[in-house]
C-alpha cells in the first residue's frame, strides 16, 4: 500500500498511484480460468475464437475488474472500499499492456465517514479504455 494523504488534503481531479501491468499472456488467462472456474472458450480456445471472427482469445472482463481492485487495495485497505462498480467498454487482447488509473471526482461525508468517489479506468498503451467504473472509499 502506498502512503495515503488524509481526506482533507485530497483534491478533486487528483490521481491515485496508477498500476501498470505486464503484457497480458495466455498463462494469465489460464491461471484466471483455473481460479475463477470461467472456462469460456473465448478466453482459452484459439480455434473457437477464430470462428467468431476474433483474431485470438481475449482476457476475462472480471480479470480486468480484479486489476482495478488491486489498484484500489494498493492505495487503501480493502476494508475502506464502500462501493465498487464497472462497465465493460472493450476487449482486452493478448499482449496488451494495461494501465489502471483512478481519479478523485467527489469528496463527501456519509454515516460519519469522510469518503471520496473515484473514477476508474483500465486502458491499453494506445489509451483505449477497456473498463470504466467508480469506487467510493472511506478515509480518515
Amino acid at each position: 500500500m502506498t502512503s495515503l494523504k488524509p481526506w482533507s488534503a485530497l483534491q478533486l481531479g487528483e490521481a491515485i498511484p496508477e498500476l501498470v501491468l505486464p503484457p497480458v499472456t495466455r498463462l494469465n488467462l489460464a491461471l484466471y480460468c483455473g481460479s475463477s472456474g470461467d472456462h469460456n472458450p473465448l478466453h482459452v480456445d484459439t480455434d473457437f475464437v477464430r470462428t467468431t471472427g476474433l483474431p485470438d482469445v481475449i482476457a476475462h472482463g472480471m480479470l480486468s475488474m480484479a486489476w482495478l481492485g488491486r489498484l484500489l487495495t494498493n492505495w487503501v485497505p480493502q476494508t475502506a472500499i464502500r462501493e465498487y462498480n464497472v462497465r465493460f467498454a472493450a476487449m482486452t487482447q493478448i499482449g496488451e499492456v494495461i494501465t489502471c488509473k483512478g481519479e478523485v471526482t467527489d469528496k463527501f461525508e456519509h454515516a460519519g465517514e469522510r469518503r471520496v468517489r473515484l473514477s476508474l479506468t483500465t486502458a491499453n498503451a494506445d489509451g483505449q479504455v477497456k473498463l470504466a467504473g467508480e469506487a467510493v472509499i472511506a478515509l480518515a
